[in-house]
């Protein structure tokens, strides 16, 4: 995939290169965690749930299309989405230029491996 350090349960990972994009973490702390996700243009993430954490997506730049559960929201710079833990979701970029949102993980486990994915334009099964 990309830069970054490889991911064990119960240590952190800085950043890493996806298919749809990027995401760096810049804090991580006991059932937190923060992120700046990055989505390229025309891309989404997986569609997912998480078991041990919810996610609080604020708009940086750009227009996401979010996907929570069965509502689909559009959201500009400065909006807000929830996602509960366990919620369907997923994130997508369908404008011109990238996409970046503030995640914020809580839960008692925040590591990458707490991923369920549903379905993915990138054929990667966790």
């Amino acid at each position: 995939m990309g830069a970054g350090t490889t991911t064990l349960r119960g240590m952190s990972v800085i950043s890493e290169d996806r298919p749809w994009g990027s995401w760096h973490v810049i804090e991580d702390g006991q059932g937190y965690k923060v992120k700046r996700i990055v989505v390229h243009p025309g891309k989404r993430l997986s569609l997912q749930t998480h078991e041990h954490r919810s996610e609080h997506w604020v708009v940086i730049f750009g227009i996401a299309t979010c996907t929570v559960g069965e509502t689909v929201v559009k959201a500009g710079p400065g909006d807000c989405i929830d996602v509960p833990l366990g919620a369907m979701h997923r994130l997508s970029n369908e404008h011109s230029e990238d996409l970046q949102i503030i995640e914020v993980q809580q839960g008692a486990y925040t590591g990458e491996d707490d991923i369920q994915r549903h379905e993915d334009d990138f054929g990667r099964h966790e």
